[in-house]
């Protein structure tokens, strides 16, 4: 499994930001798969949620981003 990983911050408020985490499932997807698709799905994700700015994403497994 392989994690697209959104840095975004409001519009309204540039200093609230957060991370959301978006999955994709499969054990065929390799981080350049998910660097190619990713492009499709952070372009979908922003205009579902115009509220907030995409100031970055990633791809990698869960457990580099896991949170210590």
């Amino acid at each position: 499994m392989i994690e697209l990983v959104l840095s975004v911050c409001l519009i309204s408020a540039p200093a609230t930001c957060k991370d959301v985490s978006l999955s994709y499932m499969g054990d065929q997807v390799t981080p350049q798969q998910c660097m190619f698709r990713g492009q499709i799905t952070v372009a979908q994700w922003s205009a579902g949620n115009p509220q907030w700015r995409i100031a970055k994403w990633k791809c990698g497994a869960p457990q580099e981003f896991a949170k210590l």
